[in-house]
């Protein structure tokens, strides 16, 4: 079996807006340290992205 491939994602609080860049996979999305809300997806970052 391949190893998992590990992508790097933007999740974000649904409440208060706090963003943070975690590393999937994993088995569930962080809840946030100010309101402890599960946070969501908000983007996912691949390479080579350009603004």
């Amino acid at each position: 079996m391949e190893p998992a491939k590990k992508e790097s994602v933007e999740v974000i609080c649904p409440r208060c807006r706090y963003t943070q860049i975690v590393t999937l996979p994993m088995d569930d999305l962080p809840r946030c340290p100010q309101c402890k809300t599960r946070m969501s997806i908000s983007e996912l970052l691949d390479e080579g992205k350009s603004y």
